[in-house]
């Protein structure tokens, strides 16, 4: 209890075409869920330094672990832990660029977000999950249907923005959990394996699912996040 009382508040931050849903199972008391709602990385963390406490642990999944490592990058005298899950710290490739701007045109030409949702399903959640859990079918698809054509939009044009993060990531210095998703087929194991090798003692876990862990496995995600956030609340590492 005393452990709980001195913790920084966590941030959860959604994937693309993902609502605070996503982070429904793994309950953390006090956390806040801030949706990605800008039109660049750049502009997403100003309005979360502008929004926040002084000091907080920051946690995202894939688009949103993007902007948490930005976040730690340019704030890391308030961030006291990041988490990044199904994340990608590489430069954006040319086949990706495309692929954004090719939802953006579609969405312009009136297709919904729900429409793009279902047709990468396959690649947000692994396939047992599909074959037998209708149910966390029905929540992907949700996510997707409650979302503003707007609203992924925006959430297009930051993946747009993003800049490479491996070369810098060396210069954090904060209680760091990678989560990987051993099925997860858009952001492999390997890109979770650099980031640990480029964060100073970071710390990687594997968890049996797709590209949605939190869904698909909450009660792995939360037993990290709990060891993750123990750490965070032992204050500042001793140099």
């Amino acid at each position: 209890m005393i452990e709980s009382a001195v913790r920084p508040p966590l941030v959860l931050l959604p994937g693309m075409n993902c609502t605070d849903d996503l982070w429904a199972d793994v309950t953390v008391p006090g956390s806040i869920r801030w949706p990605l709602a800008e039109r660049s990385v750049a502009r997403q963390v100003a309005a979360l330094l502008d929004g926040l406490p002084e000091r907080f642990a920051i946690a995202g999944l894939s688009l949103g672990g993007v902007v948490a490592m930005e976040t730690a990058l340019a704030a890391p005298n308030r961030v006291a832990g990041l988490c990044v899950m199904s994340v990608n710290g590489r430069a954006t490739t040319a086949a990706q660029r495309r692929g954004w701007r090719a939802w953006r045109e579609r969405l312009a030409a009136g297709e919904t977000p729900a429409g793009l949702q279902r047709e990468i399903l396959a690649s947000l959640l692994s396939a047992p999950v599909r074959r037998r859990r209708r149910d966390l079918i029905d929540r992907v698809l949700g996510m997707g249907e409650r979302m503003t054509a707007d609203q992924l939009d925006a959430q297009l044009a930051q993946q747009l923005s993003r800049q490479p993060l491996l070369d810098r990531l060396a210069a954090l210095d904060l209680p760091t959990l990678v989560v990987s998703g051993a099925a997860d087929p858009i952001c492999p194991p390997v890109f979770h394996d650099e980031i640990t090798a480029a964060v100073r003692g970071a710390r990687l876990v594997s968890v049996d699912a797709g590209h949605l862990p939190p869904l698909e496995r909450p009660d792995a995600v939360r037993a990290v996040l709990d060891t993750w956030l123990a750490e965070v609340a032992g204050g500042p590492r001793q140099r």
